[in-house]
């Protein structure tokens, strides 16, 4: 059988080694544990946490969460119990020696991102950080970090600096005018790697009660729905910088892995799939080497970004 294993290089010249190029998707896979039943995790290429606040979150009021055709709605609010209950109480149960595990972060300050990031800096259990800047500066007046480019170099900066020697993954929006600005804007701030792309905004109404499904009025848009955009963000970014891309948007099958890896992504992150089949993960896991064996793909990085377009 095929190896599927992939390194991704850092902008700092460290790597990152994934068995597979198959992780979970923040905030769709829990933190980890809970996925335990349904297959062996330490065979993921990486498990990405649910999103880390310094301080337990409640989350938005219900509901939070709407299925829409094609894919689903949430505003779950980045629901957390704050990063000292995932060190003391979630990070043990997790197998490090087996797969690498990411903790994906959030603040609504450049100071709190420092913060974040010195408290895990230390945790010699985690293989790296994945910075969502889809969140609000409140000291801006609520716009989002990942829709100012300077905004985003300062979060990516403050990281940096108090990250020790753990890969910056940067988690950008499809919420932008040009991704691939904003993109190569995070690449000369430092970031390691980007992943791609994070939920579209979206909304859904119920015309009989006359209300919004979501509590939140808005929310983010995942799932299959949103692949095309996810394909076209993964291409332009991937041809803007030299830093790794990983891929996420609407992935459920190894041949959506393939797509994503053909557009330029060194490796991608499974989300929504995960609440309609707890089980796809492993399937796609174990589907991608007899994929590639019945394509005659030898070498995943050989494949990678070989789209022909012209």
């Amino acid at each position: 059988m095929m190896n599927t294993h992939v390194s991704l290089k850092a902008a700092d010249g460290s790597t990152l080694e994934l068995k597979n190029p198959v992780m979970s998707a923040s905030g769709t896979f829990g933190y980890g544990t809970e996925f335990m039943p349904y297959g062996d995790i330490g065979k993921l290429g990486a498990i990405i946490v649910k999103g880390l606040s310094l301080k337990p979150r409640p989350g938005n009021p219900l509901p939070r969460v709407a299925e829409t055709p094609c894919g689903m709605l949430n505003a779950v609010g980045l629901q957390n119990d704050g990063v000292e209950a995932f060190i003391t109480e979630k990070l043990p149960h997790l197998p490090t020696h087996d797969v690498p595990v990411i903790a994906n972060i959030y603040a609504a300050s450049a100071e709190e991102f420092g913060e974040l990031a010195n408290v895990l800096a230390h945790e010699e259990k985690l293989a790296a950080l994945e910075v969502n800047i889809s969140c609000p500066n409140v000291k801006a007046g609520g716009v989002l970090f990942g829709q100012d480019p300077l905004m985003a170099q300062s979060i990516v900066q403050t990281v940096k600096k108090n990250s020790g020697n753990k890969p910056v993954i940067v988690k950008l929006s499809p919420n932008v005018t040009n991704i691939a600005e904003m993109a190569k804007a995070i690449e000369a701030a430092g970031a390691d790697m980007i992943s791609c792309i994070n939920t579209i905004t979206g909304m859904a109404v119920d015309i009989r009660s006359r209300k919004p499904l979501l509590a939140n009025i808005v929310g983010g848009l995942s799932g299959p729905a949103i692949k095309p955009v996810a394909l076209r963000c993964v291409w332009q970014v991937a041809q803007a910088v030299q830093i790794p891309v990983i891929g996420i948007g609407g992935i459920r099958s190894a041949k959506d892995v393939l797509e994503f890896m053909l557009v330029g992504a060194s490796a991608v992150q499974v989300g929504t799939a995960s609440f309609t089949d707890p089980t796809t993960i492993f399937k796609i896991i174990g589907d991608l080497p007899v994929l590639c064996e019945e394509l005659g793909i030898k070498n995943l990085e050989q494949y990678r970004n070989t789209l022909i377009t012209g």
